[in-house]
């Protein structure tokens, strides 16, 4: 099984909303998770956008789950170190 961090998509339309994730790679976008790290909200303000443990997301790489490309964008806003 091949871990994967990435966005499970939640909301309305034009209202979304997303959960950051640990999820088998192989899985569905809005399929069954493995852990829940934090959630990204794009219409809240700024200071309230983004909330997330760092400590978790860095266990998980530090076991080898893959990051998707938002999620290191999202990641590197909040200064947390990604390969």
């Amino acid at each position: 099984m091949s871990a994967t961090i990435r966005l499970k998509k939640f909301g309305t339309k034009k209202r979304p909303y997303y959960r950051i994730v640990v999820i088998d790679k192989q899985a569905p976008r809005d399929g069954k998770t493995i852990d829940e790290l934090g959630y990204y909200h794009p219409i809240e303000a700024e200071d309230k956008q983004i909330v997330f443990d760092a400590d978790k997301a860095k266990q998980w790489l530090s076991k080898g789950a893959i990051v998707s490309d938002t999620v290191r964008r999202i990641f590197n806003k909040k200064n947390v170190a990604v390969k």
